[in-house]
């Protein structure tokens, strides 16, 4: 329910997912070159040595984008066991696949339907897993309505 207002209590989107990374160099040209993301906006905290790069296909006003997080003075991270992955759509998962192992990107799971099939639906997703540089896991799921660019 709206307060007069019109500003509800209740949160209404996903602004980002954050992810810790040792080199932003390095993953900004994943996420932009392997991926097709594009750098929206940067924030250099000088004092706190540490430097955030917000990555997506759209803007921040309206998408929802991954923030890539580099700590100044850490070289790396250990994945713990409840991180999954992030998700992303791809029009021809097989041609992304190919499009991606030439440029180097470790492919996890090859292309193909998943093990088992959703109860309600009886329906198998076209999924694909492959590796950013710091070892986080990307899905590609093969969309199954018509895309555009």
């Amino acid at each position: 329910m709206n307060n007069e207002n019109n500003q509800s209590p209740v949160p209404r989107r996903i602004l980002y997912t954050m992810i810790r990374v040792g080199n932003l160099d390095r993953s900004i040209a994943f996420y932009r070159d392997a991926l097709g993301m594009r750098e929206i906006r940067r924030e250099t905290f000088t004092e706190g040595r540490f430097t955030l790069a917000f990555m997506g296909y759209g803007d921040d006003v309206t998408d929802t984008t991954v923030e890539l997080t580099w700590n100044w003075d850490e070289e790396g991270y250990e994945h713990g066991t409840g991180y999954g992955h992030i998700a992303l759509e791809v029009a021809n998962i097989h041609a992304a696949c190919v499009r991606l192992e030439t440029m180097g990107v470790t492919i996890l799971r090859a292309p193909g339907p998943m093990t088992f099939a959703a109860d309600e639906t009886g329906e198998r997703e076209n999924i694909a897993f492959i590796e950013d540089p710091d070892g986080y896991r990307v899905e590609l799921i093969e969309a199954t309505w018509p895309v555009s660019d």
